[in-house]
């Protein structure tokens, strides 16, 4: 294996010209905003970025390119990225002031550097377990009630933020695409009022500049594989170079095992993804691949797809279709979950999907019915979101493998959370990202919950910011902030589901004055569909814990009868 070294500048300009080219085995692009951000904030810093591994070959390999453009290779060899792609790609964005492609979107990159940054870093950089594009997304979206001065005092201690219309309007904070896109201070320097050389803010202000285009020069060290080495041998490189680093997922690495032996595979595998989000569920690529493991093999897991011959995975494959339309279908027009937002775990999918398999698409209304308190309860209970998913989902596979029907399944759920019930206990604590929000979101809907102004049906779908659904804090964050801690003020009992223009409309106004007067308009039905009470004693500041409890109350009441578990619910109450 050769070393060799290349700047940043010259990385990019190979990825531009179409030089250096993504191998099938590569997942595609995921990297958020944040992570681009902290990466160029590293290499400001000077800090290591870790090593390049390309693989030099004249041999013909099913390609993909770049999430951002590329001109046509212009030589017969390839220079295939096997590790970096994420880096590569976000400089490769951010310097060129080119838009990346995220799941057929064009979004683009836009970082802002902060001329006033601290000498030293003051910003401790949050990292999280969760996989960069399978992070627990939020089902709506917060209302703007954050404190602003809180969030300026952080931004003003950072060198380099996600952009914001806000931010950008600040003469101290540039683009970074801009900065990279010319030599020249002047313009920035004009526009911060230190064009004079005489202002001490003119040296510090160039210096800063002249460091942000630095990066360009920053060097990687590349490890570069031999062109006698086959596919299947770089693949298994791949596979260990990743594994020993746990840079990728499991189905990271089985993606690369699969293509390896079953050639231009991806493209398939990403015009099902395709068909998949046009039905409104946008699935990352690890469940399809999940949901073929579990064809192939009757359980999860991918330590053994290596040893599947690609024959039985090209059989599994139309098999694993088939069932994940027939799970989406069920979802959409049996359960009325219509997105994948609304679910707590996409393994709900795949366990759908291979009940379906196993049973040759022939389930007959009782089974039905079944299946379908299952998954509600499933989804509410937060099935495949507790300990080992894979163990879990593994359990009901093997379930439905040896002929076991829905109701077997209920019965492991309830050996997992012991009471399928809910009650007001469960819900004490819990925030927006509870697997619980988004079965009160469905229940709300069910019960005819509408926007307050507009008296349009809850939905995930509408267009337009004014309609655009928003979880809106009953009492609004900021009337808390004084007397209680963040994690009470987001209590999943305090949030509701209003329009974007209502929910800036109420601003920061308690609910002692704006639900009075909304009740005016819309009558206390508005109010019940989301199980608020409206009593006046309820909507003070100081009554907020009775509030939370009252409405805890209801939220049961409401979530049990849409689960049907209401009749167990009273019972266990008697």
């Amino acid at each position: 294996m050769a070393k060799a070294e290349a700047t940043v500048e010259e990385l990019v300009g190979m990825i531009e010209r179409g030089e250096l080219r993504l191998p099938e085995m590569q997942r595609r692009y995921v990297w958020r905003s944040t992570r681009v951000r902290d990466l160029m904030d590293s290499l400001y810093r000077g800090y290591p970025s870790g090593a390049i591994l390309l693989w030099e070959t004249d041999e013909r390999v099913s390609e993909q390119a770049f999430s951002v453009g590329q001109q046509q290779n212009p030589y017969k060899s390839t220079r295939l990225l096997l590790d970096g792609q994420q880096r590569l790609t976000s400089l490769s964005a951010v310097i060129r002031g080119t838009p990346v492609t995220v799941r057929g979107r064009k979004r683009q990159v836009e970082l802002l550097f902060n001329l006033e940054h601290p000498d030293e870093l003051q910003v401790v950089t949050e990292v999280t377990e969760e996989d960069d594009d399978t992070e627990d997304e939020d089902l709506v979206e917060d209302e703007a009630d954050s404190n602003e001065d809180e969030l300026q005092q952080r931004f003003n201690r950072m060198t380099f933020v996600v952009a914001n219309k806000k931010l950008a309007q600040s003469p101290t904070w540039v683009k970074v695409s801009e900065v990279f896109s010319t030599d020249e201070d002047a313009p920035f320097l004009e526009r911060a009022g230190a064009e004079k050389v005489s202002d001490p803010r003119f040296k510090r202000y160039s210096q800063r500049l002249a460091k942000l285009r630095g990066i360009r020069k920053y060097v990687y060290r590349m490890d570069v594989l031999e062109r006698h080495l086959s596919y299947e041998e770089v693949t298994e490189i791949f596979v260990r170079v990743n594994s020993l680093g746990a840079k990728l997922r499991s189905s990271d690495l089985a993606l690369a095992q699969i293509t390896s032996k079953w050639r231009n595979s991806l493209e398939q595998f990403q015009a099902f993804q395709s068909s998949c989000e046009k039905l409104g569920y946008e699935l990352d690529l690890g469940v399809l691949l999940k949901n073929l493991v579990a064809m192939a093999t009757g359980q999860s897991r991918f330590l053994t797809v290596g040893n599947i011959p690609v024959e039985t995975l090209q059989r599994s494959w139309s098999q694993a279709t088939s069932g994940m339309e027939f799970a989406i279908n069920f979802m959409k027009n049996n359960a009325g979950i219509d997105s994948a937002a609304l679910l707590s775990s996409p393994s709900l999918l795949i366990a759908l999907s291979y009940h379906a398999f196993v049973r040759d698409f022939r389930i007959d209304a009782k089974e039905s019915a079944d299946i379908l308190h299952w998954l509600l309860l499933a989804n509410a209970k937060g099935r495949y979101s507790r300990g080992s998913s894979e163990t879990l989902l593994d359990q009901d596979l093997a379930i439905l493998r040896h002929g076991g029907t829905a109701t077997e399944l209920v019965d492991k759920l309830r050996s997992q959370v012991g009471r399928l019930d809910i009650t007001p206990e469960e819900l004490e604590g819990r925030n927006q990202r509870s697997a619980l929000f988004k079965t009160m979101f469905l229940a709300f809907r069910d019960a005819g919950a509408k926007d307050w102004s507009s008296n349009l049906a809850i939905a995930l779908d509408h267009s337009g910011a004014q309609h655009k659904l928003q979880f809106h804090h009953i009492f609004p964050k900021a009337l808390l902030k004084s007397a209680f801690t963040s994690r009470e003020a987001d209590d999943i009992s305090n949030l509701a589901f209003i329009g974007g223009r209502t929910n800036r409309n109420i601003s920061d106004k308690s609910p002692s004055v704006y639900i009075p007067k909304t009740l005016e308009k819309c009558g206390e039905a508005a109010f019940q569909a989301q199980c608020i009470p409206v009593t006046q004693e309820l909507l003070s500041l100081e009554a907020y814990k009775d509030f939370l409890a009252a409405r805890r109350v209801l939220i049961c009441q409401r979530l049990n009868e849409f689960l049907g578990t209401e009749k167990h619910s009273l019972k266990k109450a008697g």
